[in-house]
């Protein structure tokens, strides 16, 4: 295969979840190059970094991204789909560290305090993640102080706040105010089953979406201006 074909091919693995040749769905690619394969295959001939990221890993991640906003993708599909991901990334992170590829930012993301889900973060840590932000996970449970000290890590930093419970999302208000007591300009979205547009617009918050899809079209329109 040429490049563009491995790079197509590369683009069809992170949209089916064929992490890597062990992996055995879809079906119909079982004991075929997955992800993995693929981007060393790429880097081995010379393709550059970036052009992996740009070309085949963030299409592939859009094209999973977009059939789950039309409800013909579902979470697992997702998560299948994030895992091949960061199995190329595992080797193309040392370009990352060397920033020989460029990040589009810094999006930090966590489940606030007294919430341990974490699959409704997790989505969106990959969604945008794989649209090339560098994402910064903070886990679950997480403080208003473990929120502050990573933007204090992370200057110019956008932030996620996720919740599954009636019982937590509570816990964003004060959260969000206490980022905007330290930070000026901070972009922060919010997200989680129970939350609505009027609960975003009451704590303080810029954008909420059930979406990841439409997180990561957020960023990336909000760095544009």
């Amino acid at each position: 295969m040429n490049q563009e074909e491995l790079l197509n091919r590369l683009t069809t693995c992170v949209e089916k979840g064929k992490a890597d040749r062990a992996t055995p769905i879809p079906p119909e690619m079982k004991d075929m190059e997955g992800a993995s394969e693929l981007t060393v295959q790429l880097l081995n001939a010379g393709t550059s970094p970036e052009d992996i990221l740009n070309r085949a890993l963030i299409p592939g991640m859009k094209r999973i991204g977009d059939q789950y906003s039309r409800g013909t993708a579902f979470v697992p599909h997702l998560l299948l789909s994030a895992r091949a991901m960061n199995q190329a990334i595992v080797h193309l992170k040392p370009y990352f560290d060397s920033g020989e590829i460029e990040s589009k930012g810094i999006f930090i993301i966590g489940t606030v305090k007294g919430d341990l889900h974490d699959i409704g973060k997790n989505l969106v840590k990959a969604i945008v993640g794989g649209s090339g932000w560098e994402v910064v996970d903070l886990g679950t449970d997480v403080s208003s102080d473990r929120f502050i000290r990573a933007l204090e890590e992370n200057p110019g930093a956008s932030v996620g706040l996720s919740a599954l419970l009636t019982t937590t999302m509570v816990n964003m208000e004060q959260i969000v105010k206490d980022i905007r007591a330290r930070f000026t300009g901070v972009k922060i979205l919010v997200g989680g089953a129970p939350l609505t547009e009027a609960f975003c617009k009451k704590i303080g918050a810029d954008y909420f979406t059930l979406d990841p899809q439409q997180a990561a079209i957020y960023l990336d329109t909000t760095k544009q201006l």
